[in-house]
C-alpha cells in the first residue's frame, strides 16, 4: 500500500520531537493493514497532537481541547465500517479526562493514541496532568502539588480492554498500533515521547530514560482480560434490533371548525403539582383535531414537585415560526406562584385578552377582561383546575370549542382516566 502522508502538508515537529516518530509509524501502521484514506477517520483536538490529522489523506475531524473522544464516538457509531484513530495530548487527556472514562466503559471500537510529553508543549510547557514531580515546567510549583496521573492504571480501573504503555521510540509500536486498531473494543497505547521544544530544555528527557522508567511500572501490554467483553456499537445495534418497533406516529384528523380565526396564545400559570403541562398539551392536541399548527414552550423549577409552572401554547392555521408571546389571547391563572413568576406579562394586556383567575389568586392590575372562577367551591380538586380552565375556555368559545376539547381528551386517556376527565369538563362547564 502506499503512503496516507499529505503531501502537500508534510508532518513538521520539532527537531526531534516524538510526534514525528509516532505520525510515520502510524502510517506504517496504516500501510500494513492495507487500508485506504477512505476507511479512516482521524480526530484529534488542540495541541501538537493535534495536527495528526491535517499530515493524512483520510477523513479528518478537529474539534475542541479534550472533546476528541466525544466526536469520535458518533463517528464510530453512524459509520461502524470506519477505523476511527483518536490522537490525544496528554494536557487534552487531562482536559477531556471525564471522557475518556466514558470511552473505558462504553467500549466503542475506537483506537486512541495518548501521546504523552508530559506537558503542555504547544501553549509554553505548563505542568499536564502526567508531569512528574520533579520536574521543571513553565508553570512554576504547580506540577509539586499534584502526583502525575497514570494514563493507563485509570483507564485499566474504568473498564478500558485493551491497554498498552510504551516508548514512542518502540521498534515494534507500528505492530502495536495495528494490534489496537484491529482490536474490537475501545483500545487506548500511551504513547511517551520527548518533547525538545518545551520540556527537555530544563528536564533530561531521552528515549533510553524512557525505557527506564517504563521498566520500573507495572507492565501494561495489550488484552485486560477482566475488561474484555462485548464492543459497545455491535450489542447496542444487536439489543436494538431487538426491541419492539416504535409505532407510526399519531394520526389527528382535522374534524372541527376553531371558533376563532387567527393565531391565538395562551398562557397556563400555575405551581407544581397542578398538571400545567398536560393541560397545555391537551389544548394542543384540541388545536391539531381543527387542522392548526401548535406549539408549547414550557417552564419549570429543577426541583420539579415545588414551584412555579407555565406553559405558553399556540393555536395558528399557518406555521409558527416565532414562539414568543407577548400579548397572549387567554391567560389561566392557576397560582400565585406562577403569576408572580410572569407578573410583567400583564402590564401590557388590553381589552382583548380574556384571563382566567382562580378564586385566591392575585393579578396585577390590567386592562384585560376577567373571568373569575370558584373551583374548589365547586368541589374541584387542584390538581384538576387546569383542565378544568380548559372547559371554561371551550364553553367560552375562547381557542377551543367543547368538541375540539372531548375530541383531545379521547386522544390523550384512555380506560378511568378517560372518564375522569370527561366528567370533569362537564362539571366544570355546568357552572
Amino acid at each position: 500500500m502506499h503512503s496516507l502522508l499529505n503531501k502537500d502538508r508534510p508532518p513538521v515537529f520539532c527537531p526531534g520531537c516524538s510526534h514525528d516518530k509516532i505520525t510515520h509509524t502510524l502510517d506504517k501502521a496504516f500501510q500494513n493493514m492495507g487500508l485506504t484514506g477512505e476507511k479512516i477517520v482521524m480526530v484529534s483536538d488542540i495541541g501538537c497532537s493535534g495536527l495528526f490529522d491535517t499530515f493524512f489523506n483520510t477523513h479528518a475531524l478537529h474539534g475542541l481541547h479534550g472533546r476528541a473522544l466525544t466526536y469520535a464516538t458518533g463517528l464510530k457509531l453512524a459509520r461502524p465500517d470506519l477505523n476511527v484513530v483518536v490522537t490525544m495530548g496528554d494536557g487534552g487527556q487531562g482536559i477531556g479526562g471525564a471522557h475518556l472514562l466514558a470511552a473505558c466503559r462504553r467500549n466503542l471500537d475506537l483506537t486512541l493514541l495518548v501521546l504523552n510529553n508530559f506537558n503542555f508543549g504547544m501553549t509554553g510547557g505548563q505542568y499536564s496532568a502526567t508531569t512528574p514531580l520533579d520536574a521543571e515546567v513553565g508553570s512554576g510549583f504547580l506540577n509539586r502539588l499534584e502526583p502525575p496521573l497514570d494514563i493507563c492504571q485509570v483507564a485499566r480501573s474504568a473498564g478500558a480492554a485493551y491497554v498498552t504503555r510504551c516508548s514512542g521510540y518502540r521498534h515494534d509500536l507500528a505492530d502495536e498500533i495495528q494490534r489496537a486498531i484491529e482490536f474490537k473494543g475501545f483500545s487506548v497505547l500511551d504513547i511517551w515521547g520527548v518533547c525538545p521544544g518545551r520540556f527537555t530544555k530544563k528536564n533530561r528527557l531521552t528515549p533510553k530514560a524512557i525505557d527506564a522508567a517504563l521498566a520500573e511500572l507495572p507492565t501494561m501490554q495489550g488484552l485486560v482480560p477482566e475488561n474484555e467483553r462485548q464492543e459497545y456499537g455491535a450489542h447496542y445495534r444487536a439489543t436494538a434490533a431487538r426491541q419492539k418497533p416504535v409505532g407510526d406516529p399519531m394520526q389527528i384528523e382535522a374534524r372541527f371548525t376553531p371558533p376563532q380565526t387567527g393565531r391565538r396564545e395562551a398562557v397556563l400559570l400555575g405551581s407544581a403539582g397542578q398538571r400545567i403541562i398536560t393541560a397545555g398539551e391537551i389544548l394542543c392536541l384540541a388545536g391539531l383535531t381543527a387542522g392548526l399548527q401548535t406549539t408549547q414552550k414550557n417552564e419549570y423549577n429543577i426541583t420539579v414537585l415545588r414551584g412555579p409552572s407555565i406553559s405558553e401554547l399556540i393555536l395558528a392555521p399557518e406555521e409558527i415560526d416565532y414562539t414568543g408571546i407577548e400579548r397572549p389571547s387567554v391567560i389561566v391563572a392557576l397560582d400565585q406562584e406562577g403569576v408572580d413568576r410572569r407578573r410583567p406579562l400583564f402590564e401590557a394586556l388590553e381589552t382583548d385578552t380574556l384571563v382566567v383567575q382562580i378564586e385566591g389568586v392575585r393579578i396585577p392590575d390590567c386592562r384585560a377582561r376577567i373571568q373569575r372562577e370558584d373551583f374548589k367551591a365547586h368541589g374541584i380538586k387542584k390538581p384538576d383546575w387546569a383542565l378544568a380552565s380548559l372547559a371554561v375556555l371551550a364553553h367560552h368559545k375562547q381557542m377551543i370549542s367543547l368538541e375540539m376539547l372531548t375530541a383531545a381528551l379521547n386522544l390523550r386517556f384512555k380506560g378511568k382516566a378517560l372518564e375522569t376527565s370527561l366528567e370533569l369538563i362537564k362539571k366544570a362547564g355546568a357552572f
